[in-house]
């Protein structure tokens, strides 16, 4: 899933920072307090996001695992989204895809985790989280591998990396993949026949707000990756990195706060369904949403196997857990949280070049 491009753009590190008009120096404090601020905006967007798209979910008669897994994903997975865009229209496509990356794993391990201790009884998950939403996104995983890989064939750059120029045409094999699964989820809300909520619900007001949070988030966002990208480039990172971790923990924080506060409130399908209808979201829409805007990216093959690899371990680890007895232990969130720690030290080995298993990173 990692996207490594022949050469990202950087942006002057002492350049000033233009926000709405007010120039603010481009110090690399300045920036700082520009990711707290936009990464708070971001949750505070998000939030107005979700519960307006929760609201909706609730008037218009959605089941619960579809309001997690379409709905509530959707709204929680647009930052991602958002990332994608900024990075690929400013070319440092590399830091959105980390972000991604990130931002994937970081929902798989930590917050399933999260939302497992948060909850005095063990998190309860359903039959059709564990067979049919954990099931799909490993296909989603298997879908880009397939995508990459079609990639390196048919459009090669260099053999060392492997690395592939991915195009328009086969950015639309993963989204293709996305109708299916929304498809299978209409299918299943036409199954359902459940009645509508419509008491109590000012409908043009959750619309207007809805709106209201994804401009919050698309204005931060963009913030949020200039500074980020500003900072990478004083400090010598490499924008992967910086995506995987600094853009990543920002634009997960809105999924982690709204599976902890559903687990809370003992709605187990609706937390887990978030996590994964966030990934597939990621996967099969955002990264080739980027691809269509940018017209192409080259791919690095060698990062993105082991990348990959890691999210489909990381899956089947999560799935394991909760096909026993369909819900999630203390001791089972632990593990996750271990596994989690495992990959950022990981991580850490193969930036300091301690290992090599990501080439051309």
């Amino acid at each position: 899933m990692v996207g490594a491009l022949a050469g990202g753009a950087t942006s002057a590190s002492s350049a000033p920072l233009v926000l709405d008009g007010l120039s603010i120096p481009g110090s690399p404090l300045a920036h700082v307090l520009v990711v707290v601020g936009a990464t708070v905006a971001i949750w505070v967007g998000s939030g107005w996001l979700e519960e307006s798209a929760e609201t909706l979910s609730g008037y218009y008669g959605l089941p619960a695992v579809v309001q997690g897994s379409v709905v509530v994903a959707i709204g929680s997975s647009f930052p991602e989204l958002v990332s994608v865009l900024v990075t690929a229209a400013v070319g440092v496509f590399d830091m959105g895809v980390g972000a991604l990356v990130g931002s994937a794993i970081f929902n798989i391990l930590v917050i399933p985790a999260l939302s497992g201790l948060g909850t005095d009884e063990p998190l309860e998950a359903s039959r059709a989280i564990v067979y049919k939403e954990a099931q799909f996104y490993m296909i989603a995983v298997s879908a880009l591998v397939v995508t990459f890989a079609l990639a390196v064939i048919y459009y090669p750059v260099s053999t060392e990396p492997i690395v592939g120029e991915l195009t328009r045409p086969l950015a639309v094999i993963p989204l293709s993949l996305y109708g299916l699964y929304l498809f299978i989820q209409y299918q299943d809300v036409d199954d359902a026949a459940m009645d509508r909520l419509r008491s109590g619900v000012d409908v043009r007001r959750e619309w207007a707000k809805l709106a209201a949070g994804l401009l919050v988030i698309v204005v931060t966002v963009e913030r949020l990756v200039a500074s980020v990208e500003s900072l990478s480039a004083t400090f010598g990172v490499p924008e992967f990195l910086a995506g995987i971790t600094v853009v990543a923990a920002a634009t997960s924080l809105p999924d982690t706060l709204v599976s902890v506060r559903t687990a809370r409130e003992n709605r187990g399908a609706t937390s887990l369904g978030n996590v994964l209808g966030s990934n597939t979201f990621d996967l099969l829409v955002a990264i080739p949403v980027g691809v269509l805007i940018v017209g192409s990216a080259e791919i690095n093959f060698s990062t993105a196997v082991p990348m990959l690899g890691v999210l489909t371990v990381a899956t089947v680890l999560l799935f394991a857990l909760l096909r026993t007895d369909l819900r999630l232990t203390t001791a089972e969130s632990y593990a996750l949280l271990v596994a989690y720690l495992l990959f950022v030290g990981w991580i850490v080995t193969e930036t300091v070049g301690l290992t090599g298993v990501l080439r051309g990173v």
